[in-house]
């Protein structure tokens, strides 16, 4: 086993900083180094091997606190429990993470909106009630539509424009009756050009037909099939290349 490794040497092999090496040993993540005669911290091969966890478990996103937690189930030396504790974690990660996204998809087309407004009219003079710079003017009527991009890309040449017809409000809804349904998928599988989610038994799939038939009313670059096979209940969602991000952030990443 590597012994003897100087605070530099760790910090090398890590991608650390000195200082963040010995922050992590003064919050307790890693355990109170040795010391040389003179004074110098002293690490081995261990002390490397539970920096690399501590470095996986902070790019999924866990905190120091949560790491801390973990690092306790790490000293056992039984990978099962850490398991165990990552899943559980990282399953939290996803939902906030989810929610995150429609939340930001939803005010991305609040932004659009308020854009579209601020093109519409500019008086001659202060500003009024109708040129939105200090008030939402009326909404337009709701049987007319405006199509809000969620790709920051611009249209492919096919012209097939990755964009949503919903407004700001109905499409946080419609996120949500989808994270709500998609709570139901046991596992993903990458298809061409998209995603298939498998659903467990208690899907209802009533539910996802009438979803899919509105998600293709207003989002026209989506490409839907439902499959009934000895697989289970599956959704197959495809789109163009530049709506992969977008596919994935919906219906979740492939295994």
């Amino acid at each position: 086993m590597t012994t003897g490794l100087k605070i530099k040497q760790v910090a090398d092999a890590t991608g650390l900083t000195t200082a963040t090496v010995r922050y992590y040993e003064q919050i307790g993540l890693l355990p109170e180094a040795k010391r040389t005669a003179a004074g110098y911290r002293t690490y081995d091969q261990r002390t490397l091997d539970r920096l690399a966890f501590i470095n996986r478990a902070k790019q999924l996103g866990c905190t120091l606190e949560e790491i801390a937690g973990l690092t306790t189930a790490w000293d056992g030396g039984w990978c099962g429990p850490i398991q165990d504790q990552l899943r559980s974690l990282v399953a939290a990660k996803i939902a906030a993470a989810q929610e995150q996204i429609g939340d930001l998809m939803t005010f991305a087309a609040e932004l659009q909106q308020a854009a579209a407004v601020l093109e519409r009219h500019q008086p001659d003079g202060a500003c009024d009630a109708e040129c939105g710079c200090v008030t939402d003017p009326a909404r337009p009527s709701p049987l007319a539509s405006t199509a809000v991009l969620v790709s920051t890309k611009p249209a492919p040449s096919d012209g097939l424009v990755i964009a949503c017809t919903l407004s700001a409000g109905s499409m946080r809804d419609r996120i949500a009756d989808w994270q709500s349904l998609l709570a139901n998928v046991a596992r993903r599988e990458r298809i061409d050009g998209g995603v298939r989610c498998v659903f467990d038994r208690t899907v209802p799939v009533s539910e996802l037909m009438r979803l899919v038939a509105a998600e293709q009313d207003c989002c026209q670059f989506f490409a839907f099939a439902i499959t009934v096979d000895t697989r289970g209940v599956g959704l197959e969602v495809r789109g163009p290349h530049d709506a992969r991000p977008i596919i994935e952030s919906m219906f979740g990443v492939p295994a």
